[in-house]
């Protein structure tokens, strides 16, 4: 092999080598079909109180399966479990005459389920000392398209823990004089009042 045809040999493999390698790192930087997915159909959310002062955010993704992922971060709230669901209407409004945020309806609940069953049922939130709650988990109970819905949606807190109506039948209502959760309870969990809300928007 003379030296002319050797050199010629080395550079074509080089060149072969390092042709590879940038199609390995270009593909590499290209994100998974599921990634691609999840941050096309991503919805975020940005929470308010009453007085309109933001106290954390929510990111909702597809997740495998179907589900959703949810994470959400928040940055001002009472310590102690609070109430934590997706709301019929994507409507927040503070100053609603019925009570803060009582233009997001009642829970997601699609099916008509009862509270514990609703869709829209979430983890509870545990608030630590310093006022900063972090949570994430995957539901199968919905789709974030679900939620994009006519009227929208939005994700609530609420003053409140949520019992997800599970009142044992050795205890009667004092309102409906029967055992077991009444129409409140199954309608709301007792989570108490809306603390902060925020309507799903798109990603």
């Amino acid at each position: 092999m003379t030296s002319s045809t050797t050199n010629r040999w080395v550079i074509g493999v080089v060149g072969t080598v390092a042709a590879t390698l940038l199609l390995a790192a270009s593909a590499s930087q290209q994100p998974a079909e599921g990634r691609s997915e999840t941050a096309k159909g991503a919805a975020q959310v940005t929470l308010y109180n009453a007085e309109g002062d933001e106290v954390g955010r929510a990111k909702l993704k597809p997740a495998g399966g179907g589900g959703t992922r949810v994470q959400a971060r928040i940055t001002e709230a009472a310590p102690g479990f609070h109430g934590f669901h997706i709301h019929a209407i994507g409507e927040c409004d503070p100053d609603a005459p019925d009570g803060p945020f009582t233009t997001a309806g009642g829970h997601f609940a699609p099916e008509g389920q009862a509270h514990g069953d609703h869709a829209g049922d979430l983890p509870s939130l545990l608030v630590l000392a310093n006022g900063t709650a972090s949570l994430e988990f995957v539901t199968d109970r919905f789709g974030v398209r679900d939620l994009r819905d006519d009227d929208g949606s939005a994700v609530m807190i609420h003053v409140g823990r949520d019992n997800f109506a599970n009142i044992p039948e050795r205890y009667v209502s004092t309102t409906s004089g029967q055992p077991g959760p009444d129409e409140a309870t199954l309608a709301t969990g007792d989570a108490g009042a809306r603390y902060a809300c925020g309507v799903v928007e798109g990603g």
